[in-house]
């Protein structure tokens, strides 16, 4: 049986040195907590993540199917996929399925030879390039409002990353489908680093 799990905030923010992508751990069914430990970021190659929102079974679909064509390119090509040609990919995907699609809102952030780039990707196969801040999920007006009022081009990524957890904070306390702990990345030329919990639990105690 499909888990169809709903509910969600998620955001990334383009930095100057690299991308952020920060959610919150809850997964909902209807009016029902189905989760607090719902993963929502993963990693796809060295220097791109992905962030998911909608149902979970069509979100881990994707994911295992793209982190291997990345593989696959990877050790074809003797390069890493771009973030671009990534987005693209998925972006075919999803528009081939239109008629039975996958119930999914994407973004997808990461580093490559032309810096810092954020996606957003629809469950159509819509790719919109995200230049400096972007929400989905249940939470997105919250977290909009927070990102456009303090976001700043200049900003590095330890700047971002306070900003992004401050969104997600504040979205968790006005939207009852998000909730619990606040899962945090940061992508920079030097790679993917996964933020301890501890780490983003002291940022949000400073807010």
């Amino acid at each position: 049986m499909v888990e169809v799990f709903k509910g969600t905030t998620t955001v990334g923010i383009v930095c100057k040195d690299g991308v952020v992508l920060a959610s919150e751990s809850r997964a909902t069914m209807g009016n029902f907590i189905a989760s607090t430990t719902a993963q929502k970021i993963y990693k796809i190659s060295d220097r791109i993540g992905l962030t998911t929102a909608g149902v979970v079974g069509d979100a881990q679909s994707l994911v295992r199917m793209i982190q291997v064509e990345a593989r696959l390119y990877n050790m074809q090509r003797g390069e890493p996929m771009t973030v671009k040609a990534t987005g693209s990919l998925l972006s075919n995907v999803l528009a081939s399925r239109r008629y039975f699609p996958f119930m999914v809102q994407l973004l997808l952030g990461g580093v490559d030879k032309k810096g810092p780039q954020l996606f957003s990707l629809d469950a159509l196969g819509g790719q919109i390039e995200e230049q400096k801040i972007v929400a989905t999920g249940s939470g997105s007006p919250t977290a909009y409002g927070v990102l456009e009022a303090l976001y700043d081009p200049e900003m590095e990524i330890e700047e971002g990353s306070k900003l992004a957890v401050r969104a997600i904070h504040n979205a968790m306390k006005r939207d009852s489908a998000s909730g619990d702990v606040i899962q945090l990345v940061k992508i920079t030329g030097d790679g993917y680093e996964v933020v301890d919990e501890s780490v983003v639990e002291n940022i949000r105690q400073a807010l």
